[in-house]
């Protein structure tokens, strides 16, 4: 297990964290979602086929390298529907389906993986083998404005399956929500007879897989907004001294660093045992949520408290870091639920 990053990772991270500096900044983010940077994302860099298989057209890179990119898309506050791809992916890679993998891979898609528990009233009637159709309501499927393809897992007679639905075809509702993170839509989606496909049985380990992608990202959220108050720090004068240099400030941006230390570490080892290491995977994934999405989130609030009254401004990029990092931090759940399947599968 290495938790420094290879020479590859390195290149792969410094050609996502240039490419997003150009096409993304800040600025921009508060456009919302631009589909032309979206598709330059993955024409020219191949980010939404970065795990998929070679055979279905993908770079067959493993969950470290998704660990890198996510974390500099998180820096960066990418708007759009990056993540609830990934998300996608990365169930439809445990199955797998050739004919989704390979438009991802291709950027033709932009797919989006329902989360439980709200897929628990999905239901799919017809033959697996052929056209089936599928009923419930999604109360929150992220970018479900955006996406083109819903994954999501639906009860049978059987058990549950993988059903694909084309959210653009009749019998499928999508209303926008509003959501405390404008820079990523939400939406509730109401499938009434909507046309489905059945990809196959639900697989084991999506859900922890999930974790490690979004702690991933929360890891990139946390280190952009540590980096951007210790520059503020730097040149902030107050009482005739820059800020950086009372005990106060020092002593939170110290303990701002040790979070950020602990949650590389966390993440870094949650990507390793997603590759390499299956039965270490459950713990590592409890763990990630359980601890990095707190840290980001304590980390975000401290650095707008930091930057003093311009940092509660509209015009001010603080309370983007602030909202993306409480958004991530209960998109899977709130961090006692991991906490406590971690003293579960610990035996504490």
């Amino acid at each position: 297990m290495k938790l420094v990053l290879s020479q590859e990772q390195q290149e792969l991270r410094a050609a996502v964290r240039s490419f997003l500096a150009a096409a993304s900044p800040l600025p921009k983010v508060r456009d919302g979602y631009d589909r032309e940077v979206y598709a330059r994302l993955n024409g020219e860099l191949g980010l939404s086929g970065l795990i998929v298989p070679e055979e279905y057209g993908g770079a067959g890179a493993g969950f470290a390298e998704l660990a890198v990119a996510l974390e500099e898309t998180g820096a960066a506050l990418l708007p759009g529907p990056f993540l609830a791809t990934v998300f996608a992916t990365i169930a439809l890679t445990r199955v797998p389906d050739k004919e989704l993998l390979t438009g991802i891979a291709e950027g033709r898609v932009v797919a989006t993986l329902a989360q439980p528990p709200a897929d628990s009233d999905v239901t799919v009637s017809g033959e697996p083998g052929g056209g089936v159709t599928v009923r419930g309501t999604l109360a929150q499927v992220l970018g479900g404005m955006e996406a083109d393809v819903l994954v999501v897992p639906a009860l049978t007679g059987d058990g549950v399956v993988m059903t694909a639905v084309d959210l653009t075809a009749p019998g499928v509702t999508r209303t926008a929500l509003e959501t405390l993170d404008l820079t990523r839509g939400q939406a509730q989606v109401t499938l009434d007879g909507a046309p489905g496909r059945v990809i196959g049985p639900a697989a084991p380990g999506v859900g922890d897989r999930l974790a490690v992608a979004l702690a991933a990202e929360q890891l990139g959220v946390l280190r952009a907004a540590l980096d951007a108050i210790v520059a503020y720090a730097k040149i902030r004068v107050a009482f005739g001294r820059y800020i950086g240099s009372y005990q106060g400030v020092k002593h939170k941006l110290a303990d701002m660093h040790c979070k950020l230390e602990q949650a590389e570490s966390i993440v870094r080892f949650a990507a390793w045992a997603a590759d390499e290491s299956p039965g270490e995977l459950p713990a590592a994934a409890a763990l990630a949520q359980a601890y990095v999405g707190r840290a980001c989130f304590e980390v975000a609030r401290d650095h707008l408290l930091l930057y003093g009254g311009i940092g509660y401004t509209w015009e001010h990029d603080a309370h983007l870091f602030y909202k993306r990092a409480k958004a991530d931090e209960v998109l899977l759940g709130p961090p006692r639920i991991h906490r406590a399947r971690l003293a579960d599968l610990l035996e504490l």
